[in-house]
C-alpha cells in the first residue's frame, strides 16, 4: 500500500453508533454492494464527504437508520481510493482514502451539511432503481 500525503483531520460517513475510541476495520459488507465483502475502510479528508456517504449508507439500509460522521483516525497505511481516484475523478479532488488497517474513532461530527431533500431524492431514485450488482464496480 502506497502512503498518501494527507495528513488529515479524516473522517467516515456510515449509519453506525459508534463511541470514542471503536474501531472500524474491514472485512464487512458494502453498504453500496451487499454482496461484496469489503477488504478496505474508507475514509475522506472532507467533513461533508463523509456525510454524503453516510446519507447514502442511511438510504440504501434494509432498515431505518440516521446517517452519522465520524471524526477518526488510521491506525496503519492507507492509499487512494482506487473507486474515485483517476476511474471517476482525475487526481482524488474527493480526498477519499482506504485503509487495510482498522480506523479509530475520535468523536461524532454533527456539523456537517446535509442533502436537501431534492438531492436526496435524486439520490435515492439513482439508488434504489439498481439491484446492488448494477451500482458499480468495486475496486477492492
Amino acid at each position: 500500500m502506497s502512503a498518501a500525503q494527507e495528513s488529515g483531520p479524516f473522517y467516515h460517513g456510515t449509519t453506525a453508533d459508534l463511541l470514542a475510541g471503536d474501531l472500524l476495520s474491514p472485512g464487512f459488507p458494502s453498504n453500496y454492494r451487499p454482496d461484496v465483502i469489503m477488504n478496505h475502510i474508507y475514509f475522506t479528508a472532507l467533513r461533508d464527504g463523509a456525510g454524503l456517504a453516510a446519507e447514502l449508507a442511511a438510504e440504501l439500509a434494509p432498515d431505518h437508520r440516521e446517517p452519522r460522521v465520524y471524526l477518526v483516525e488510521p491506525t496503519g497505511g492507507f492509499e487512494d481510493d482506487p473507486n474515485v481516484t483517476d476511474k471517476k475523478f482525475p487526481g482524488n479532488p474527493t480526498r477519499s482514502y482506504r485503509s487495510a488497517e482498522p480506523i479509530r474513532v475520535i468523536a461524532e461530527v454533527t456539523d456537517w451539511t446535509r442533502l436537501t431533500s431534492e438531492a436526496l431524492q435524486q439520490w435515492r431514485d439513482r439508488l434504489t432503481g439498481l439491484p446492488p450488482e448494477s451500482r458499480g464496480e468495486i475496486v477492492n
